[in-house]
């Protein structure tokens, strides 16, 4: 117990040296630049001292639980032997774990609501669920399938820097054909994906399939899962609005 107090101790000093240049950029505006008091201080004090705890605690619980789940379960996959249990693992997992990711769900509400506004669907709570739940299952499939791409470029060692020049010549010649309507949102939704939920099971992932496998080196080969799964959801919700 002593030990984990001591870990959060720590994690809660480096949360706070994480946000001091935020802190003090913002006050630094406030003071001097537009030379205002700043509002409801109280609040915000208590607000920020709720994000610094609550910083701590994430990074505190994905060193704890995710990254070593993430890394142990690799581990496991790899001594079974079975690579069709081992990708069927790497889909299930990106899907997953996307669907559940919170800005995705958030950017896709409020895509739904842009785009009821802009006439393109029926202003109804059913279309609007419809569209919200259809560009995260799309989103969620191509996330699935990066890590699917990803998993195989591990145990193949493929080049990572390759596919990703790949991947991003298509995004552009994609966005020619592609409605402008769509466009920006499937840009913001390669970036929703590499969040909270996500970012720590997948890197733990790629990190701990290197680690298992001779020959494959964790800083060279384990990471780049990360950068699949913010490209493919460019493509994948591009090639959704051109067939819908």
């Amino acid at each position: 117990m002593t030990s984990v107090l001591l870990q959060f101790a720590r994690s809660l000093y480096r949360s706070f040296l994480d946000l001091l240049p935020i802190i003090l950029v913002i006050a630094f505006f406030q003071l001097v630049v537009l030379r205002q008091p700043v509002p409801e201080l109280g609040q915000i004090v208590m607000g920020g001292l709720m994000v610094l705890v609550g910083l701590s605690l994430f990074v505190q619980g994905l060193q704890m639980a995710l990254f070593p789940l993430g890394e142990d379960m690799a581990y496991s996959f790899v001594r079974k032997g079975n690579l069709w249990l081992l990708l069927l693992f790497a889909f299930t997992l990106g899907f997953g774990t996307t669907v559940a990711e919170p800005a995705l769900i958030a950017i896709a509400d409020e895509a739904a609501r842009i785009a009821a506004d802009g006439g393109v669907i029926e202003s109804s709570t059913p279309a609007l669920e419809r569209y919200a739940l259809g560009l995260r299952l799309v989103v969620a499939l191509a996330v699935g399938v990066a890590l699917l791409v990803g998993v195989i470029r591990i145990l193949k060692g493929w080049p990572v820097q390759y596919l990703i020049i790949g991947g991003y010549v298509g995004v552009v010649v994609m966005t020619a054909f592609a409605p402008q309507e769509i466009v920006g949102i499937a840009y913001d939704s390669g970036g929703v994906t590499t969040s909270t939920v996500t970012v720590p099971l997948v890197a733990a992932l790629g990190i701990g399939l290197a680690s298992s496998i001779r020959g494959r080196d964790p800083l060279v080969d384990g990471f780049g899962l990360i950068a699949f799964a913010s490209l493919t959801p460019m493509m994948f919700v591009m090639a959704y609005g051109m067939m819908f």
